[in-house]
């Protein structure tokens, strides 16, 4: 158990940034939630699934939605508190704790307000250790576990409650539901024990993003070897430095969906594609794929060493393009099922960074 301080939150702000991969919401937003949150009802309280009632309710808490939208919709606050809300009056039972559905963008950092508000803590855990576009495309959905029931709301006052039969279900009513309420809403699935936690999610992972984001404001602040240790530390790779030529980007079918292109600092020959779905998705180097989801593709700005969400990408740019591994817990049987480069349309196999290390 640990009170998270205002200093882990600004290390947990720029590792959520990164572990975005691109998507996932600005951070910056949900940074501000969560402060106003912890001087108007106190601070949070991070925890460790087995310190909990094992048979006590937890629910997740996040936004859905299209990132490029985000930034004009602020978010009012009540949409998140108001789908916790629905969930727990349907099942008809309060939680003892939230929990992150993922460790990456605003989605981090969301919880963390909703659970000041309402006196909860937040288990130090969640089920991606990144970002990923679709509700279905976590480490639970890999275990059997249900996303519905599962609540959307809005900043209205409008909440719908639905069950579905199959997570890839649920993740289309989602987001119909919220192609009609804005296009950034607040959802709560899989909500379960919190022994079920301890057994399926992926542990540590605020813990993760915190020590992560930390190291990272050390290369920031330019410090000696910094660089170096972000990497080992992440088991991360550079695998490309350039600037930004061509860039096409979208909001459809509820989601953010583009293309950029780079070409390499002092090589105009080398070039590097990247694909967009909310997140950053797969690396194309002169046509080979050579980073391929669920494996992480960052941006860093080349100068400062700050994360680059998608919908602040600009023509110009000039960028380090970073990849990190995806998580232990992802590699099981199915995971490139509803992760891999063909769950989203690519005819492409999933290569593990280590194959492609330069």
């Amino acid at each position: 158990m640990r009170e998270l301080t205002l200093e882990d939150l600004d290390d947990m702000v720029l590792g959520a940034t990164l572990l975005g991969t691109g998507g996932g919401g600005d951070p910056y937003i949900a940074r501000l939630m969560v402060r106003q949150a912890m001087e108007d009802f106190g601070p949070v309280t991070i925890v460790e699934p087995g310190e909990l009632d094992p048979d006590g309710l937890v629910l997740t808490v996040a936004v859905i939605g299209a990132p490029t939208v985000i930034v004009e919709k602020v978010p009012a606050g009540t949409e998140f508190t108001g789908c916790v809300q629905a969930l727990a009056s349907y099942l008809g039972k309060q939680p003892v704790a939230l929990m992150p559905i993922e460790v990456g963008g605003m989605n981090t950092l969301i919880p963390l307000a909703v659970a000041a508000e309402m006196g909860l803590p937040v288990i130090d855990a969640d089920s991606m250790r990144r970002a990923f576009p679709q509700i279905e495309m976590c480490v639970f959905t890999l275990a059997g576990i249900s996303a519905s029931p599962m609540s959307v709301a809005d900043e209205k006052g409008n909440r719908v409650v639905f069950e579905a039969t199959t997570n890839q279900v649920a993740e289309r009513l989602a987001r119909a539901s919220v192609m009609q309420l804005g296009m950034a809403n607040g959802i709560s699935c899989y909500s379960m024990s919190a022994g079920d936690i301890g057994r399926y999610a992926i542990q540590g992972s605020m813990s993760y993003c915190i020590e992560l984001g930390r190291r990272l404001a050390a290369v920031q602040r330019g410090e000696l070897n910094a660089f170096e240790d972000f990497l080992d530390f992440a088991d991360a790779r550079l695998y490309f430095s350039g600037k930004i030529i061509d860039l096409d980007r979208r909001t459809t079918g509820g989601f953010a969906r583009g293309t950029v292109v780079l070409e390499a600092l002092g090589d105009p020959n080398r070039t590097m594609r990247v694909e967009i779905q909310n997140e950053l998705l797969i690396a194309f180097e002169d046509g080979r794929a050579v980073i391929t989801t669920p494996d992480l593709i960052c941006f860093l700005d080349y100068e400062n060493a700050q994360p680059i969400t998608t919908e602040t990408l600009a023509y110009g740019q000039r960028v380090n393009v970073i990849g990190l591994p995806c998580a232990p817990e992802w590699h099981q049987p199915g995971m490139l099922d509803i992760v891999g480069p063909r769950a989203f349309g690519y005819d492409v196999d999933y290569v593990p960074m280590e194959v492609n290390a330069r």
